[in-house]
C-alpha cells in the first residue's frame, strides 16, 4: 500500500470492525470529509497522528483537558492510583474527597452522586427530577445536547402543545412525548411553554453556555426567566454543565451569570469532562432535599459499577487541584481570548464575515457577522466554507473540531506562540479567499 498513510490503513482497518470506524460519530469526519486522524501520543497543547504529523489540539478530548496533555501532576496522581488497583466496586476516601471539592467549589451543590459518563449523569438527572416532583414532562432547547439518551433525543414538534420527535431511530415516539423542546434564548416560547406545561414540568434542563451549536449563551435575561419561572411552577431548573463546569470558571457557568443576576443558583447541575482530567467520570448534584431522593435513601434508582472509579477519582481530584491555583483563570481566559480576536481580526482584514466569544478557556467562531442567538441562526453558517477552512488549518498542523457545530477548547498548556501560528495560518487562509 506505498503510498497511502497510516492514518488510511487504519481508518480501513476499524471500518470492518467499528461501525463507521469509529467509536463516537462525529470522529469519522463525515461532516467535513477526508480520514480521521489516529492519535498515537500527545503531550501539552499537541498530538502526534498515525503518521508522526503534529498538531496544536483545541478539542483536547472535548474539553477534559484543560491542563493539557501529560500535565506531571496528574499523571503523577494517576499512577499511584493505578498501583494501588484499578477498581474495586466499593468506596474509598478518594470519591469523598471529590465530591467535597466539588461541593466546595460550586455552591448550588448540597450533595452529588458520581457516575462514568456525562449521558449516565445527565440521564439519572432527569429521573431524579421526575421522582423528586412526581411530574413526568422535561423542557429542553434546540441544539443543547445532553447525551443520548432516549428521552434527550427528539427534536421539535410542530407547536408547543405539541411534544418532540425522536431524531434516531431506535428511540419510540411514545418514549419522547412527554419532552418538550423549544428555541434557545426565545422569551415568547419560555413563557407560553411554562403557561400550558409548567405544572406538569418536572424539570428545565439546558447549557448556559451551548457548546454543541459551537458557542452560544443565553441571554442573562432568558436565564432570569428561566430560573424565575421555574420557581413559580415547582420544576426544577438544571444546569448541564459537563462541558462549561470548570472550563468557563472555577464555580462553572453558573458563577458566570451569577455576577449579572446575584443570588443566581439552579437546583441541579450536570458534571463531566474536566472534573475527570480525562478519565471516564460526570456527576450530577444539587439541593440535598433532592439528591435525597435518590437510593438507597429514596425511592429512584440508581448505580454503576465503575461509578467513583480510584484511577479517574485521582484524575480529576489532581486536575481540581491545579485550576485552583493562583491567576489559572486569567491566564487561560486571556489566551483564549486573543485567539478569538486574531481570528476575527484576520478575517476581517481579508473582508471575510467573522464572528467569535469565548468564556474561560471554551471559544466558538461563525462564518457570518454577529454571534447567533439560537440554533436556526448557527445553521446559517458557510458549511463548505467552513470545511475549506477546518482542512487549511489541519494541514497547517492545526486541530479544531471536525464539524461547524462543535465548539473549542484552550488549555492551560497553550503558548502564545501556539495562538500566534494558529492565527497566522488562519490568516493566511482568509487572504486566499
Amino acid at each position: 500500500m506505498y503510498g497511502t498513510s497510516r492514518n488510511e490503513i487504519l481508518f480501513d482497518r476499524a471500518k470492518k470492525l467499528i461501525p463507521g470506524g469509529v467509536n463516537s460519530p462525529v470522529r469519522a469526519f463525515k461532516a467535513v470529509g477526508g480520514t480521521p486522524r489516529f492519535v498515537q501520543r500527545a503531550n501539552g497543547s499537541h498530538f502526534w497522528d498515525a503518521d508522526g504529523k503534529r498538531y496544536i489540539d483545541y478539542i483536547g478530548s472535548w474539553g477534559p483537558m484543560i491542563l493539557g496533555h501529560g500535565h506531571p501532576a496528574v499523571v503523577d496522581a494517576v499512577q499511584k492510583a493505578m498501583l494501588d488497583g484499578f477498581s474495586y466496586g466499593a468506596p474509598t476516601e478518594r470519591e469523598v474527597e471529590l465530591a467535597e471539592e466539588i461541593v466546595r467549589l460550586v455552591p448550588s451543590i448540597e450533595m452529588l452522586r458520581l457516575v462514568s459518563s456525562g449521558t449516565e449523569a445527565a440521564m439519572s438527572t432527569i429521573r431524579l427530577a421526575r421522582g423528586a416532583t412526581g411530574r413526568s414532562k422535561i423542557i429542553k432547547f434546540e441544539g443543547c445536547y445532553h447525551g443520548h439518551a432516549d428521552a434527550l433525543l427528539v427534536k421539535a414538534g410542530s407547536g408547543l402543545a405539541t411534544f418532540g420527535n425522536p431524531t434516531s431511530a431506535g428511540v419510540p415516539p411514545e418514549v419522547v412525548q412527554h419532552t418538550l423542546v423549544l428555541e434557545y434564548n426565545n422569551l415568547a416560547q419560555l413563557e407560553e411553554a411554562f403557561e400550558l406545561h409548567g405544572r406538569e414540568t418536572a424539570c428545565l434542563m439546558m447549557e448556559p453556555i451551548a457548546g454543541n451549536m459551537n458557542f452560544v449563551r443565553a441571554s442573562v435575561p432568558f436565564m432570569k426567566r428561566c430560573r424565575e419561572l421555574c420557581t413559580q411552577y415547582g420544576a426544577l431548573l438544571v444546569f448541564d454543565e459537563v462541558m462549561t463546569g470548570f472550563r468557563v470558571a472555577l464555580g462553572g457557568a453558573q458563577s458566570v451569570y451569577a455576577k449579572s443576576l446575584p443570588g443566581f443558583k439552579p437546583d441541579m447541575t450536570v458534571l463531566g469532562k474536566v472534573i475527570g482530567g480525562g478519565m471516564p467520570l460526570a456527576a450530577f448534584g444539587g439541593t440535598r432535599a433532592v439528591m435525597e431522593q435518590l437510593a438507597p435513601l429514596g425511592p429512584v434508582y440508581q448505580a454503576g459499577t465503575l461509578s467513583g472509579n480510584p484511577v479517574a477519582t485521582a484524575c480529576g481530584l489532581a486536575t481540581l487541584r491545579e485550576v485552583q491555583k493562583p491567576g489559572f483563570y486569567d491566564v487561560l481566559a486571556e489566551r483564549t481570548r486573543t485567539l478569538v480576536s486574531g481570528l476575527t481580526t484576520a478575517a476581517s482584514n481579508a473582508g471575510v464575515p467573522f464572528s467569535g466569544d469565548s468564556e474561560g478557556g471554551m471559544f466558538g467562531f461563525f462564518l457570518f457577522n454577529d454571534l447567533p442567538q439560537n440554533y436556526g441562526t448557527v445553521m446559517t453558517t458557510d458549511g463548505p466554507a467552513f470545511n475549506r477552512f477546518f482542512h487549511a488549518m489541519l494541514d497547517a498542523g492545526i486541530y479544531y473540531a471536525p464539524a461547524l457545530y462543535e465548539a473549542g477548547f484552550v488549555s492551560a498548556s497553550h503558548s502564545t506562540e501556539d495562538i500566534a501560528a494558529t492565527v497566522d495560518a488562519a490568516a493566511r487562509f482568509f487572504s486566499g479567499l
